[in-house]
This record gives C-alpha cells, structure tokens and sequence, in this order.
C-alpha cells in the first residue's frame, strides 16, 4: 500500500478538486460542529479511578460511561462511588445518578442510545445484576434496570460495537448464534425485543488468525450503509480482506460491491489477529475514516494510521488521504464534519516517513489529535495527554467531544480516564 510522500501529495491534489466539503452539505447531522472543539475540557465530569473507559453515550442530559473498572468519584473527588464496568452521570454538572447502579461482570465496550430514555450496551460481560446477559443488554437511563421484552441471547465470546437506526440495532464481535439462530460475527435486531431480522444475514468467514469475529462497525447516517472490519477475509464469499461495506438500504442486506485491498498487508504480529480499529461516518454521510494498530512490522501498508474513505460503490477503492503516526498505534476515532478526531498512544501525526521517530514534517499530538477532513493533515488543535494504553472512546455530541481513556491528565489537568471538550 503507497505510504510515500508523492502519494500524498497526488491523493491532496485530488482533495482539493473534488473532494465534498462537509461543512457546506445540508444533510449534516445535529452532532457536527461548526468547528474545532476547545483545548481546554470541561472542569465538571466525573474521574474513574481504575481500569479504562473503553465508550460514552449520551441520551439527554445523562451521560453512560462503560469500560472495565470499578469506582468512580465526583468531579471534585469528594464522593466516591463503587460501579461495577457501567455508571452514568448529569451532562454540565458531573454529578453521579445513584439510582443507575446496575451490576455487569465484565468490560462494557459499546453503547449506544435506545427508544424511551434507554441505552444499549454490549460487552464482555455475562451476568447483569446477577442475571444471565450474555454480552448484550438493554438498559433503562432511568433506574439502570433492563428493558422489559429484550431478550437477545449471544453465543459467543464478546459484542465489541453496536450501532442503531430506527427500531434496527446492528450488533458485531466474536458470536456464532443470537437467539438460537446462525450469525457469525454480524448481526440486525429488532431493537424493541431483540428478535434476529431473518432479512441481514451476512456471511464472514476466511479468518487471517484466530477466531472469526467483527472488531468494529459504522453505520451511515441515513442507516443505508454498514462498514465492517475484523479478521475476516472473506463476505459473502468474496475477497474482503479486514473490511467490507455492506448495502442496508432495502428490506434485505447485501454486500455492496465496495472493496479494498489496503487492508491486506499483514502489518501485526499473530497474537493480535487484525489491526483494524474503529470507524466513524461523516456527519453528512459522505466518507467515514478508519484507524488502525499493528506491530513490529508497520511501516507498511495503513498500518498505524487514519485513512479517509469516500462513501461509493465501487472495487478497487483507495484511501483520499492517508495520515500516518510513524509508528504508534491508533484505536478511537470521531468525525464531526469540522475535524477528524484520533485517540490512541500515538505521539506524532503527519509522520509517514518517521519509524518511532519524528520524520521529516511530523507534528507532536500525544495521545489525541485532530486531522483536517479535506487534506488529511494534522490541526493546529493539540490538548495532549499522557499516552498510556491509549484513548478507546470519542464520542461526539452538540455540546462537544468525550474522551474515555486509561490516563489520569488531558490538557496538562487531572480527568481521570475521562473528559470533555466543549464547543
């Protein structure tokens, strides 16, 4: 895969000619600011005082934060809270909802907003409040107590991402059943009572290591297209290798024609199975950016990296921009129309030709930073943070971007593994 300095350069010139421009479509969603988010995060969100926070939702003025931990304390650190891996607090004033105490087993590491003041939360977990819940639950904001009629029971290992549009909730990660019914890795549910839609049934198989399983997912705005990445190298029995757009835009999904061998590159070490990471869309559905990890050997390939992808049906498909850390790894990403928001160990942006060094041109942003969406290169935005394991949650809301982490410091101040940067 081109990584050199010419294929910026040429993939920037084409940017700039026919390149959307976000910020001007009328189809942008209420969650894309107008600009870049402030360096300087809000002082009222709680500190979680072990483990990681590994996802943020917000549904209102409550906030979700799952992860694998086990206390919390209030933003002035006066109060502390035991939680098991799942807590929620009051946007704009940090205070900890004590009715929202329900008890998970194991790492939360998805959640997403669902109907009537509710959240769906998918996980490593098997037991909520003492309960069997293998890896999938349907939360109320209100009292933190399961949705009554959602029974969705997975066969597997893990749910890593979820996603929703309407009353469909996508479910990926490493499972071969829901509900009794064959669904490797990838999954549509009645979001209302969990039921499998007999109309998505999509077939990864041809693992590069390890088990089969969808790392991450992304789903369009509009919900008429997913993106899937994992280990998988195959979909439906074609060559998709590590990721693959699949067409939800009628009653039944199929795998859209959509693909890239930029994945392909075998950049990680065994152990780690795929280096995909997350994807986020464009707030006006446009393109969607992904990152990546890897191991020892990363100076090819996307590995280490943000690519943007344009959101067409066509094979074959290249990145428009490729920005490259030189070497570290990243693992969150969100998109707000104004900024290509990463989050991961990273120490440097606009590095492709650094090796765990700073190449020539390469810019600090340690542990966070934000890419320009049309040239692919680095924002003057830099708060910076210890580097840790790494950022693993960005989400972004209308009143600015959560950061989930497993540091103590974001912009030289104590957020323990959690923050906000306001609008």
């Amino acid at each position: 895969m081109p990584r050199s300095r010419p294929f910026l350069i040429a993939a920037l010139s084409a940017l700039a000619v026919a390149a959307p421009h976000p910020l001007t479509s009328p189809a942008i969603a209420a969650t894309a600011h107008a600009g870049v988010v402030s360096e300087q995060p809000a002082g009222w969100t709680p500190h979680v005082l072990d483990g990681s926070v590994k996802a943020v939702a917000r549904v209102g003025d409550t906030v979700v934060v799952g992860g694998r931990f086990s206390a919390v304390t209030d933003p002035q650190g006066e109060v502390t809270y035991q939680r098991d891996n799942i807590f929620a607090f009051t946007h704009g004033s940090g205070e900890i909802l004590a009715g929202f105490r329900p008890e998970l087993d194991g790492a939360v590491l998805s959640i997403v907003p669902g109907p009537k003041e509710s959240v769906y939360v998918g996980g490593r977990f098997t037991q909520v409040d003492d309960a069997a819940q293998h890896g999938l639950a349907h939360l109320r904001v209100n009292g933190g107590t399961r949705v009554a009629g959602f029974a969705a029971e997975v066969a597997g290992t893990a749910v890593h991402r979820l996603a929703t549009h309407g009353d469909a909730l996508y479910v990926g990660g490493q499972f071969s059943e829901i509900n009794g019914r064959p669904r490797s890795g990838v999954a549509r549910l009645d979001g209302r009572d969990g039921s499998v839609d007999p109309g998505f049934d999509i077939a990864i198989g041809q693992p590069r290591s390890g088990p089969l399983r969808v790392q991450e997912l992304a789903l369009s705005p509009d919900g008429d297209q997913l993106v899937i990445n994992g280990t998988f190298t195959t979909v439906e029995g074609r060559s998709r290798p590590q990721i693959a757009m699949i067409d939800t835009s009628g009653r039944r999904a199929r795998l859209s024609d959509w693909s890239t061998r930029a994945y392909a590159a075998p950049c990680d070490y065994a152990p780690m199975h795929t280096y995909m990471r997350q994807m986020d869309f464009a707030p006006d559905g446009s393109y969607f950016a992904v990152v990546t990890t890897g191991g020892p050997a990363d100076k090819e390939g996307l590995c280490k990296s943000v690519a943007r992808w344009e959101n067409e049906n066509r094979p074959g498909a290249e990145p428009t921009w490729v920005n490259h850390t030189g070497g570290d790894s990243l693992y969150a990403v969100a998109v707000t129309g104004a900024a290509v928001y990463v989050g991961g160990h990273q120490r440097w942006l606009d590095n492709p030709e650094g090796h765990k060094e700073a190449g020539p041109g390469a810019v600090e942003r340690r542990g966070i930073g934000a890419v320009d969406p049309r040239s692919g290169r680095a924002l003057a935005w830099n708060p910076g943070r210890p580097r840790g394991y790494g950022v693993e949650a960005l989400t972004v809301t209308d009143g600015g971007l959560y950061v989930g982490s497993d540091t103590e410091r974001l912009a030289g101040e104590y957020h323990a593994r959690l923050g906000m940067f306001p609008v």
